[in-house]
């Protein structure tokens, strides 16, 4: 703050939540994260609604789901009034109109059912859309369900520039739709399409064939890699299209295709993970951070 002069000692809106990840993408075992940083959504760790109330997405994992996991989503959403509920575009369940205060008592219940935050709510990693694959479907050449929950799993948690999604599709017919994600992979009988840079949104745009891979391990070794010289190089509030806009498809396919590059990013990657795959619903569902999400007046009168 002070070599980059700022004006006022708490920085602005748009500054300070920028320096706060970078700090934590360059040193991620050693920098605390500022909560008082963050955009509202990740300070509450759940979407504020026109109403003012909180939307609740638990995290489902390749859009998988069990008999148990719906009925304690059910439970939860009895025990606490939720008016309305739907299945996003992400393949997850999410409830609506929640009162701020309910938050961490919710959250102790869907982590008691085995749930993480879904992190709909973050310039983070939010989801990884599947198909049904070659474990049903009559045109699938992989699991890509199965692909789908260990790409989820490397990378939930992660702190990105922007918003960032995956998706895999078990054959070239794309149902996972995964030409217009961040990072998508489009599986083939002979292997495994990578394909990067895409979005829906305003300006939709399609993604950019990265490579093709053979193994389940080399996809997701590309894709921790890509994350994390996304995570290096992009600007704060800029999303994987853009980023590919202004720098061009080149220089990241150059950095990838280099072995050692590759994995030392991927290592990296992996190193950061260990500090981000800490559900925050969990940690603030218990204890003093719980107050966070009281109405001052009940804290006045305590």
């Amino acid at each position: 703050m002070t070599f980059l002069d700022w004006s006022t000692p708490d920085g602005c809106a748009s500054c300070r939540p920028a320096l706060n990840y970078y700090l934590l993408c360059a040193w991620p075992s050693d920098y605390v994260d500022d909560g008082q940083s963050r955009f509202i959504n990740e300070r509450a760790h759940g979407n504020i609604q026109k109403d003012g109330t909180y939307s609740v997405v638990p995290r489902m994992f390749g859009g998988l789901c069990t008999p148990e996991d719906l009925r304690a989503i059910a439970d939860v959403s009895d025990k606490y009034s939720v008016p309305e509920m739907k299945v996003t575009g992400g393949q997850r369940i999410d409830l609506f109109g929640v009162k701020k205060a309910d938050l961490p008592d919710m959250w102790a219940d869907l982590s008691k059912a085995g749930f993480v935050s879904g992190h709909a709510y973050g310039k983070a990693m939010r989801t990884c859309k599947t198909c049904a694959g070659s474990n049903w479907c009559r045109f699938g050449t992989k699991d890509s369900t199965g692909l789908g929950v260990k790409i989820e799993e490397l990378s939930w948690g992660s702190w990105m520039p922007h918003k960032f999604k995956f998706a895999v599709s078990g054959c070239p017919r794309n149902c996972a739709e995964a030409t217009i994600k961040d990072f998508g992979v489009v599986c083939v009988d002979s292997g495994y399409e990578l394909h990067v840079g895409g979005n829906g949104g305003i300006k939709v745009r399609v993604t950019d064939f990265l490579t093709k891979v053979e193994t389940e391990e080399q996809v997701l070794e590309w894709a921790g890699a890509f994350c994390q010289f996304y995570r290096e190089d992009a600007h704060y509030l800029e999303r994987t299209a853009p980023w590919i806009e202004r720098i061009g498809l080149a220089p990241i396919k150059e950095k990838l295709e280099d072995d050692k590059t590759r994995l030392e990013l991927f290592e990296r990657f992996i190193i950061s993970q260990k500090a981000a795959q800490i559900d925050p619903w969990k940690e603030r569902s218990t204890g003093e951070l719980t107050k966070e999400f009281l109405p001052i007046k009940d804290l006045v009168a305590g």
